[in-house]
């Protein structure tokens, strides 16, 4: 197909677009069955969930959150302990996923339909078990039985581009037939993981990465058929078509700088939480985009700005709104001492 041709496909599919996007949203509500756990946890109120849920676990360092549907509940993952762990409703933390090969743990997202929870691990230097051996040379996907936290599959993806000093993988996206699309922050490269545990390099683009910074650091699967993705320094989003591979900049008003996790909401927006964690230009905050052309080009919705409580990372949607993580990483990162607490704030 032509550019010229593609090009006029995305800019007369808007309606299109809207009617994919709500069809899909539709089937991905009723996907979750109910988790065997479930009853017995009593996880969450969730009839009206409080506005700020504070977490406390000791030195945990969470970084990464989802909303799991099986148990109504959020699972969060640890930069120091390399956990994952679902947060009870005294605000306490019960270990999931405890597997010493992670190190350290970041994006983590849950695929119902399979009973499957993923996480993105790494060794940034800051973890507990972190060592000379694994400190910036491992990095991947974790695959793990949503109901027992069991292995399934560890997924290396440093051998899809070897030879570089510095790897982590922050985040990923699962598509509707459980293919997970991960993002290193250091890579041109984005990786598709088949549910087999099979890694490939799915596109290789110059405006994945920064020389000397953070490139990918968020990145999202979008109902209409493709993946966003924040480029931390640059403040570019970008829409990836894993089917022909294409790359293109979405227009913005202004770059979403110092961008980190992304959520696309049931209307289709995107949420896109920024800090100042690995870009100093950034500001800690959350914008949300819309766009009426299949993102092509987004406007701004929303912004709230400073975010009320500091270094936040990323954002999980749930059907009670949608909740951003403070964990304190930023303080971590920066040589500081590992947060006893983690706070869940309602957008």
């Amino acid at each position: 197909m032509s550019r010229s041709t593609h090009m006029w496909g995305i800019r007369t599919a808007t309606g299109a677009c809207a009617a994919v996007v709500a069809a899909a949203l539709a089937m991905s509500s009723a996907v979750a069955a109910p988790n065997e756990d479930r009853p017995a946890a009593a996880l969450l109120q969730v009839q009206g969930l409080p506005s700020v849920i504070e977490g406390h676990a000791a030195a945990l360092g969470a970084e990464g959150v989802t909303w799991d549907p099986t148990r109504e509940a959020f699972l969060v993952g640890s930069a120091t302990k390399g956990t994952v762990s679902v947060l009870l409703k005294d605000g306490t933390t019960r270990v999931l996923v405890d597997d010493p090969r992670l190190v350290s743990t970041y994006g983590v997202h849950v695929d119902a339909a399979r009973n499957r929870v993923l996480v993105a691990y790494a060794d940034p230097g800051v973890a507990e078990n972190s060592s000379e051996a694994t400190t910036r040379r491992i990095s991947g996907i974790g695959i793990y039985d949503l109901r027992t936290g069991q292995p399934i599959h560890v997924v290396d993806l440093t051998h899809l581009d070897p030879g570089r000093d510095n790897y982590f993988v922050n985040d990923f996206a699962i598509g509707p037939d459980g293919t997970a699309y991960v993002a290193d922050v250091f890579a041109r490269q984005l990786y598709r993981v088949g549910t087999d545990g099979r890694a490939s390099v799915l596109a290789a683009d110059d405006r994945f990465a920064v020389p000397g910074g953070v490139g990918i650091n968020g990145i999202v699967w979008h109902p209409a058929g493709y993946l966003l993705a924040v480029n931390d320094t640059t403040g570019q989003i970008l829409r990836v078509d894993p089917g022909t591979r294409r790359v293109d900049e979405v227009r913005l008003p202004a770059p979403v700088t110092g961008g980190d996790g992304l959520a696309v909401l049931r209307n289709g927006d995107l949420v896109v939480v920024t800090n100042t964690m690995a870009t100093a230009a950034g500001r800690e905050a959350v914008t949300v985009l819309r766009s009426g052309d299949c993102w092509n080009s987004a406007a701004v919705v929303k912004t709230v700005a400073p975010w009320p409580v500091a270094e936040p990372t990323t954002v999980a949607d749930t059907p009670y709104g949608s909740y951003v993580l403070s964990g304190g990483v930023g303080t971590l990162f920066g040589g500081g001492a590992a947060s006893d607490t983690f706070t869940l704030r309602k957008l």
